[in-house]
């Protein structure tokens, strides 16, 4: 058995975090619009009550910019104000070159966070920005389809999500259907 077919693999690493608003050394700018995330985070958290029909809708957030361990920082400060777990997804240890396994891999991620209510944090998320309509061949197209599963389970998740990339706003923004809040990261 190859190891990306091991069920007992998980490609999510979930923590209880320990980072908070204090460690966090960004640009004012940056840390009012984290302030204003963690806002939503709690509001669309606190909307579920028990009995209501209608799907709860998560948050959706895009941590632009190169300061990699800061955002990765500032998703475990968000956990740990939402008293959350954090899932930290590694893209690389999704992602399989066997037909069905991606798809697989990514039901046990998101099963294990609605699981536990945890923040979902994609580290390193450039790959689902990258170009989507230049299909040559049925890799291609594979690799699309794995894709556009991810960000329908990404817009579904009832919790939040947070895609790390270093690419430019417009790139990003530009993949997500439903409107994400996008936490620009600047040096302080």
């Amino acid at each position: 058995m190859e190891p990306d077919q091991n069920p007992n693999v998980s490609p999510g690493k979930r923590t209880v975090p320990s980072a908070s608003w204090g460690d966090l050394d960004l640009a004012e700018g940056t840390l009012q619009q984290l302030r204003d995330l963690e806002q939503l985070a709690a509001e669309a958290r606190s909307s579920s009550r028990v009995g209501d029909k209608a799907p709860r809708r998560g948050v959706i957030a895009l941590f632009i910019g190169d300061a990699a361990p800061a955002k990765a920082r500032a998703a475990a400060a968000l956990a740990k104000w939402l008293g959350a777990d954090l899932v930290t997804v590694d893209l690389s240890g999704v992602v399989s070159q066997y037909i069905g396994e991606t798809e697989k891999n990514l039901r046990r991620v998101f099963a294990a966070a609605e699981e536990s209510a945890a923040v979902l944090f994609f580290d390193e998320a450039d790959a689902l920005f990258g170009k989507r309509t230049d299909v040559k061949d049925s890799h291609d197209r594979y690799q699309k389809q794995e894709v556009d599963y991810l960000l329908q389970r990404v817009e579904a998740y009832a919790g939040l999500v947070i895609l790390a990339t270093n690419m430019r706003d417009d790139e990003a923004l530009a993949v997500i259907k439903r409107p994400p809040v996008a936490v620009r990261f600047h040096e302080p």
